[in-house]
């Protein structure tokens, strides 16, 4: 595999008290399992489909596809809503809990976006959550290095999307496997303290 960044996809690098914020891979299946029980797939319309894992305080996961789909923003917004749900970053009790929400979603809608502009349309979302942080993944078929606009434009209308995901993200990067086509470009965001 390779990735844009020096070390290793879900290493957010050395933290200075040398912890390691690795986190393992989802399996191909979508379907991860953590010290809680095994819960059922969150319903999602017959065009796609979910697996979940566990409730317990261990990594939990979800998976959607986008097969012959239509509407993939707002299926891949409301599949993760329903994440943060059960997860319990929603509802939030405070101003910066909701805060750190919307800014899951938007980097949803715009990770999603970038697939359906640049690269054929995604092919999954998975969303992992392991140690107050969320992981989106959005796999696609494309060729295209996805990458913030330079000199980034406020004013100036689209090209956004990167820029945003940069800001607001913790880290994010790009993952190709040799001899597979596409790419998974992931992104990974905090909870507030």
């Amino acid at each position: 595999m390779s990735t844009t960044r020096p070390y290793p996809p879900g290493d957010r690098g050395p933290e200075p008290s040398g912890a390691s914020g690795a986190s393992a891979p989802v399996p191909s299946s979508g379907v991860s399992e953590t010290s809680g029980a095994a819960t059922a797939p969150a319903p999602v319309p017959a065009s796609a489909s979910a697996s979940a894992s566990g409730e317990g305080g261990g990594r939990q996961a979800r998976r959607l596809t986008f097969e012959d789909a239509s509407g993939v923003v707002p299926m891949a917004r409301d599949f993760t809503r329903e994440a943060l749900y059960a997860w319990g970053w929603l509802p939030a009790a405070t101003a910066d809990q909701r805060a750190a929400a919307e800014d899951v979603l938007l980097v949803v809608s715009e990770l999603v976006t970038n697939a359906c502009l640049h690269a054929e349309g995604p092919d999954e979302l998975r969303i992992t959550c392991e140690k107050k942080v969320i992981r989106l993944e959005v796999s696609d078929r494309g060729t295209g290095q996805p990458t913030p606009r330079t000199p980034h434009r406020a004013g100036r209308p689209g090209g956004h999307g990167m820029f945003i995901v940069q800001r607001l993200c913790l880290d994010w990067g790009v993952v190709r496997t040799p001899g597979v086509a596409g790419k998974r470009v992931w992104a990974e965001l905090g909870a507030p303290a």
